[in-house]
């Protein structure tokens, strides 16, 4: 069995906010792959707009560095729950993984997840205590908590020995001993070399797997993946193996490796190592990759099912098609039907309506975010409240159910009980510490999550921290009734009017401001009551021929509360939908008449009546 000793594949995993790309940054800018005057900002590797104003990385990247002769492949992927998707696809590429956990926050709930793909890949795992620079930090209590991790995932004593390493990755700097601070990211790069196992070179004709995906205008689709066998050079023909055993011919147009931020051309790439090929046009992410004198198909990539759905419906509002630039169902089914390309957790089915279209995700988050990227891209349409995907088991009705991770002060603990017990959640553990901070974990079924975002920050004052992971299905524990309020409904279209607002604002919250364009059915604020009231907003004051007094000009309203993407999903009813253009994002109800309304909700009840 030959191994290539110039190479390492290493992927970086963690939990959300532990600082994989910044430590990514510390490793490139050490290494010194870039010029010593070239200013390359911070988080280096998050180049998605969304990623820098959300703060976590969203797509996992490939990057490579060179040390001491060795090429080290970096593959940087995203720590939250809802994005694990993009971890399982990519950490096949690697042999080894740089496990972060925060000095302070210690293993999270997605740190158990990435750990157990790890070692189900049998990846070589180096710990990295990172930020223990902070105040909070309490790191022998850490590493006490990770080697119990380790215990209770660990599936042979080999995975029970690894190497422990202490970092501040935003100061580039990492130590073995933590007392002693570090003056450089030097012992990162010694463990991975002497830990990480070199790359096993298998002999016989090209073979590789396509882990990622990336376009380019002028070269065209581009296959990324590891190659497990052989090797490519530019001009070969290959033929690619998809899903059902389909054998399809191309001719590699050009052949890249990765260094840096880079892609470099280059005239042969060898097993082991992993590189971008074009020419290629039509391949998926789990498709192989291989000569067309031994056409063998690699085991595909196994990734989790989606626990969450929510519809994808075209805008029938009265201002669709005034803002987007893709309005139409053949527009909005081709751009869902193309991220399944890359974006593996996702699932697109045909529904009985031809405009209307069920979206799978691995949660909210994971949704939102492809919502947000196609508003940004100039779609225009509309969704439904996310719910949770059960399933029939023996006959039976299961249920997702995920960890929920709470981090947050003492005086807090009764009234997120309270919210939490309403949602079906249940108290596992509740730790404390000597300055009254506790961390609190339920067990609570996804559908008790959804929504669960805005409000637990309303309770906790901005002052706690949540992270959920998937755990698995329980039996359906019953259904769940809505605790919000009722909305306030216009009645009339026409553009809201300070007068109409303020007789609006005796009923409740309002979400928009005079000057507004409005339509019968546009919910425009939060009643008080529990009930939906219509309301007039384009209302005007009537003119008379008597004076008016002072007080009618100096009417002064509140604040309209606005809601991001995310807050709107929670917000919505399940008779509601979101409006999504590139400059607005509204709220509607899905019938719009309201004496439509009415007629249905009165055959909703002789119905019920009748059962």
């Amino acid at each position: 069995m030959e191994y290539r000793n110039d190479i390492r594949n290493v992927a970086i995993i963690a939990h959300v906010d532990h600082g994989k790309t910044t430590l990514v940054d510390a490793l490139l800018k050490q290494s010194h792959t870039f010029r010593e005057n070239q200013d390359v900002g911070e988080l280096i590797m998050d180049s998605n707009d969304l990623e820098r104003e959300k703060g976590i990385t969203i797509m996992s990247k490939n990057t490579a560095v060179m040390y001491k002769g060795v090429k080290i492949n970096i593959i940087d992927t995203p720590g939250h729950a809802d994005f694990s998707g993009e971890m399982e696809r990519v950490i096949s590429m690697a042999d080894g993984c740089l496990l972060l956990i925060d000095a302070a926050e210690g293993p999270m709930p997605q740190t158990k997840y990435v750990l157990k793909h790890a070692f189900q890949r049998g990846l070589k795992v180096i710990v990295i205590i990172n930020k223990t620079d902070r105040k909070d930090a309490r790191i022998p209590e850490v590493i006490k908590l990770t080697q119990d991790l380790f215990l209770e995932l660990a599936t042979t004593s080999e995975q029970l020995d690894y190497p422990v390493i202490y970092a501040v990755g935003r100061n580039g700097t990492a130590s073995i001993d933590p007392s002693i601070q570090g003056k450089d990211i030097e012992p990162i790069f010694e463990a991975i070399l002497a830990n990480v196992p070199p790359p096993e070179v298998k002999t016989g004709p090209f073979q590789m797997l396509v882990s990622n995906l990336d376009y380019d205008t002028h070269k065209g689709r581009i296959s990324i993946g590891r190659i497990w066998r052989g090797g490519i050079s530019p001009r070969e023909s290959v033929v690619r193996i998809n899903a059902k055993g389909e054998l399809a011919s191309y001719q590699i147009a050009e052949v890249f490796t990765f260094l840096g931020l880079k892609r470099l051309k280059v005239d042969k790439v060898e097993a082991g190592d992993i590189c971008a090929l074009t020419g290629i046009e039509i391949a998926s992410i789990g498709d192989t990759i291989a000569s067309p004198q031994q056409p063998e198909a690699l085991p595909r990539i196994e990734i989790g099912e989606p626990t969450v759905e929510m519809t994808f419906v075209v805008n029938t509002s009265p201002l669709a098609g005034r803002e987007g630039k893709f309005c139409t169902t053949r527009q909005l089914r081709e751009r869902l039907i193309k991220e399944l390309d890359t974006n593996l957790s996702l699932r697109v089915q045909d529904t009985e309506s031809s405009d209307t279209f069920l979206v799978k995700g691995r949660g909210e988050l994971h949704l939102a975010i492809l919502i947000e990227m196609m508003r940004r891209e100039g779609y225009e349409f509309a969704v439904s409240k996310p719910e949770a995907i059960t399933k029939i088991i023996d006959g039976k009705v299961f249920e997702p159910v995920e960890t929920l991770t709470i981090d947050t002060s003492e005086k807090y603990i009764g009234a997120l009980n309270e919210m939490l017990s309403k949602r079906q959640a249940r108290m596992m553990d509740m730790r404390k510490d000597e300055k009254d901070n506790v961390r609190l974990v339920f067990q609570i079924p996804t559908k008790g999550l959804l929504g669960f975002r805005s409000s637990f920050l309303t309770a906790t004052r901005g002052e706690g921290i949540m992270n959920t992971s998937f755990l698995g299905y329980e039996p359906w524990r019953g259904g769940m009734v809505s605790s919000r309020n009722g909305v306030l409904v216009a009645s009339e279209a026409g553009f809201a009017i300070t007068y109409g607002l303020n007789n609006a604002q005796e009923r409740g919250q309002t979400f928009i401001e005079p000057g507004t364009q409005v339509y019968e059915g546009m919910i425009v604020g939060l009643n008080s009551r529990l009930q939906d009231i219509p309301v007039n907003v384009c209302r005007e004051k009537k003119k008379t021929n008597i004076r008016a007094s002072v007080s009618d000009f100096s009417i002064h309203l509140t604040p309209p509360m606005k809601m991001s993407l995310e807050q709107a999903l929670d917000f919505i009813n399940k008779d509601e939908l979101v409006e999504v253009t590139p400059e607005h994002i509204r709220l509607r109800k899905k019938t719009l008449s309201f004496t439509q309304r009415l007629r249905t909700i009165g055959a909703a009840k002789k119905e019920a009546l009748s059962k």
